[in-house]
């Protein structure tokens, strides 16, 4: 988990509009594994260690079902602190029959699924950052099979208890408008491209596999969805210090950016409408 604290900036709590505040709790708490940090009448902040904020739902006051192919969430990304912990989730979910999808990316390993509105979801563990292959600033991935026979192995005699209490918010993986133009904003923000796919990047800081991905699966130039609709509200992204934090808000603001204030933070959107908050570790 090294690279999801400092002096490394990386991704912290998602915040997801959903159309049934309590059919999506159930499945959190149920499915998931999370447990409840804070709960207000339309929103729910959900934690793995019951100290830190994963994943907030909020149910909007006219909150209408969500768009097809628009810019805006792909998957978030729960990362387990062990290959182990993965092995048991995918024995729970064998035994209440969840569908699910999963790949073997060299760099990690991986389950998706969606939550009751259709927001993506992986959970995933990574392998050691020494068998990661670089070349030329670029690092290896793929998606191939995943051996689900031997995670499950690996997990002998583990049960399924919910969120590992190390689990830490992996990365965020996005449906953008334009590429080119959304790297230059990653850019300011602190981020670079370490791999490129078909209409896709993925970018990080400090040498992670991938702390954000970007794709034109939507479409090239797609629309931003309408306020208030499921998916989406916005994503943090956690600065080591003031100073790195300070430099972020400099760069995107001379991209012409709008920046405003945010509990102690800042607050954003990328060049497609993704809303984002800004924050010291």
């Amino acid at each position: 988990m090294k690279f999801h604290k400092a002096p490394y900036t990386y991704t912290g709590e998602v915040h997801l509009n959903v159309l049934d505040l309590d059919r999506s709790v159930r499945f959190y708490k149920e499915v998931i594994g999370f447990k409840i940090l804070e709960q207000e009448s339309n929103r729910v902040v959900l934690t793995a260690d019951g100290k830190m904020p994963l994943l907030i739902i909020e149910q909007p006051e006219n909150v209408t079902q969500k768009e097809p192919r628009r810019s805006g969430l792909y998957h978030y990304a729960l990362l387990l602190p062990e290959r182990a912990d993965l092995g048991a989730i995918i024995k729970h979910f064998v035994q209440h029959n969840i569908r699910i999808g999963a790949s073997d990316h060299k760099v990690s390993e991986a389950l998706y699924l969606s939550d009751p509105d259709g927001n993506g979801i992986e959970i995933y563990t990574d392998r050691d950052p020494n068998v990661w292959i670089w070349e030329n600033g670029k690092v290896a991935m793929s998606t191939d099979p995943l051996d689900g026979e031997d995670i499950i192995a690996e997990s002998a005699g583990k049960t399924w208890d919910g969120l590992p209490t190390g689990t830490v918010m992996g990365h965020i993986h996005l449906h953008v408008a334009n590429l080119p133009e959304t790297e230059v904003f990653y850019n300011a923000l602190g981020f670079e491209v370490v791999t490129n796919y078909p209409q896709a990047l993925f970018m990080s800081n400090g040498k992670y596999h991938h702390h954000i991905g970007l794709n034109t699966w939507n479409g090239e130039g797609v629309t931003r969805p309408k306020a208030g609709s499921v998916g989406l509200q916005s994503y943090t992204l956690i600065y080591p210090n003031e100073s790195s934090i300070k430099e972020a808000v400099v760069k995107v603001e001379s991209l012409g950016a709008r920046v405003g204030s945010a509990g102690g933070g800042y607050k954003t959107e990328d060049p497609s409408g993704n809303g984002i908050v800004l924050r010291v570790e």
